[in-house]
């Protein structure tokens, strides 16, 4: 799995929306939106922020290891 369908996938089963995790992490909805839509790719700081935010590590986000 690559990383915008772990965002995607993480966000929907949580409820909640692109805005509230934009929110949550600081940035703008459309640079989030840009993580999901798989056309740019988050930062590490971001990345890091994500995995204890959705409880999983942060290689399971990138693909790198099948346990969360």
């Amino acid at each position: 799995m690559e990383i915008h369908d772990a965002l995607k996938r993480f966000r929907a089963e949580r409820g909640l929306t692109q805005k509230a995790v934009a929110d949550s992490l600081g940035i703008a909805i459309q640079a989030y939106q840009k993580y999901e839509y798989g056309k740019i790719t988050p930062s590490a700081e971001i990345i890091k922020s994500l995995s204890s935010r959705y409880g999983v590590s942060a290689d399971y986000l990138l693909g790198r290891s099948d346990k969360p």
